[in-house]
């Protein structure tokens, strides 16, 4: 009877999500992409810009193109080169868009500036070079919510907390695995981690405490890498293989670790499943490397929990992949995903739309995002505070603010004790030192502050001048 039917298709505003590639001229021709062989995405982006680890004779580098920079790259576009050996990883700071981290073989971490305007050489400085892994860092990631928060992994099996504001390390978390880590994600207020690892584990860590507060063993049964990642409620979502080397997805609640919520097969193919999660939808997209598709479900709290929506095909198969913050997106035309898809030689965006009619501001496609503020300080994050993200309306569609510089201020070790040898110095009650004289002073860095503030007002409007400019020529 047709009331049996009319109960058996699922209500959902996502189930008619369909994908598209943007004309030939909106892609980004002519980048040499990257060729090393690891299960990183290649690819970051964010409103701003998108970055792309490419090949680099000798050291590693990659490139940072602006978002409407498309067409053909120009062989000599500047990269980011600092790295002596190739570049593994590339994460953008979620709280300052002009800034980027980028993880190496070099074992070292590096964190860029990256100007408006397209500058005219290679950057080669880095804002802060991060040392403290002994082999090479295939993973970086940055806290959700505390500001200059770094998370990098290494192949010495070591998982690093950084602050990026200072150059130092905040926390290391060793002993905790005892094989290579396949890869690291935080939950949504960035109090938990989850990571997956070659022994066959899948760890919750709270990194404060520096304990794993939750464990599962072989949540897919094949030899080949698990990846793991936190929906917004909690809950752990996984990509892996079976005994038979079928792909699998599981869903798991961190209570019940034993048994999954959801487990499902999907096919046989040998490429690691790279899972990319929005939580306002809740649609989870995977897509496998050398695969020519993106399959995507919704994560529900009802049976059968992960729902099949449908699957984006190509002819051509994904070298890597970026995925654009929500802030990022066209909400004018209703779309909801935008993957940055990499080939062998060039750079593809394909949107991801729910057809709609009306143009107005679709509200319940688009609930309040986490927006480029962040919600704690790293202090504040390191002495046990949580904070969730702070949310921003993307009704009026989001417009990335200007270039904001990260001030890097190392400890200095002569903060803590006075220099020894010199007894003798200007205290104010010193008799040689008048009140005149610190007025004088005082007085001096006053006028000091006035200038340098005047100086940066006119820096700025030349920046301005310039990007007119440049986007005048364009």
């Amino acid at each position: 009877p047709p009331a049996m039917s009319r109960r058996v298709v699922r209500q959902s505003k996502f189930r008619h999500v369909f994908g598209q590639p943007v004309k030939a001229d909106q892609m980004y021709e002519d980048i040499r992409v990257s060729k090393v062989t690891c299960d990183s995405s290649f690819c970051a982006v964010n409103p701003k810009f998108v970055a792309i680890i490419v090949e680099s004779g000798g050291g590693g580098a990659f490139i940072v193109l602006p978002l409407a920079k498309t067409g053909r790259v120009d062989k000599n576009h500047p990269l980011v080169t600092g790295h002596t050996a190739p570049v593994l990883d590339i994460d953008w700071c979620p709280h300052n868009d002009n800034v980027i981290a980028s993880a190496s073989e070099d074992t070292t971490v590096m964190v860029w500036q990256i100007p408006d305007y397209v500058p005219v050489r290679n950057i080669t400085e880095p804002v802060v070079t991060l040392e403290g892994h002994s082999k090479r860092v295939g993973i970086i990631s940055w806290h959700p919510t505390a500001r200059n928060v770094l998370l990098s992994a290494g192949c010495d099996n070591l998982v690093i907390l950084w602050n990026v504001g200072t150059g130092e390390m905040l926390l290391v978390l060793e002993d905790m695995h005892t094989d290579l880590i396949y890869n690291v994600g935080w939950n949504r207020n960035g109090s938990l981690l989850v990571t997956t690892c070659k022994d066959k584990k899948v760890r919750v860590i709270d990194p404060r405490k520096q304990q794993v507060v939750a464990e599962k063993a072989k949540p897919h049964d094949g030899a080949r890498p698990v990846r793991a990642i936190f929906m917004a409620d909690g809950k752990i979502f996984t990509t892996g293989f079976s005994k038979m080397s079928e792909r699998q997805l599981g869903l798991w609640d961190l209570n019940n670790f034993e048994e999954p919520i959801a487990l499902q097969e999907m096919d046989t193919s040998n490429g690691v499943l790279l899972p990319f999660y929005d939580p306002d939808s809740s649609i989870v997209y995977l897509c496998g490397k050398g695969d020519s598709s993106i399959r995507y479900f919704e994560i529900t709290d009802e049976a059968p929990y992960v729902h099949y929506l449908n699957t984006y095909s190509s002819k051509e198969p994904q070298r890597g992949m970026g995925f654009m913050p929500k802030r990022g997106l066209d909400v004018s035309k209703c779309e909801i995903a935008r993957f940055f898809k990499l080939h062998e030689r060039k750079c593809e965006p394909i949107v991801m739309t729910v057809p709609r009619k009306s143009d107005l501001f679709q509200d319940d496609l688009y609930p309040d995002t986490p927006g480029p503020e962040p919600a704690l300080e790293a202090d504040e994050w390191l002495s046990g505070k949580d904070a969730e993200p702070i949310l921003i309306s993307l009704r009026d569609g989001y417009v990335p603010i200007k270039n904001r510089e990260l001030k890097v201020v190392k400890k200095n070790i002569l903060d803590n004790k006075p220099p020894p040898g010199r007894r003798h110095s200007h205290s104010t009650c010193d008799p040689d030192f008048s009140r005149p004289a610190l007025e004088e002073v005082l007085e001096e860095i006053r006028a000091l502050k006035e200038m340098v503030q005047a100086q940066e007002k006119r820096i700025s409007d030349l920046e301005d001048k310039l990007c007119q400019f440049t986007n005048g020529t364009d």
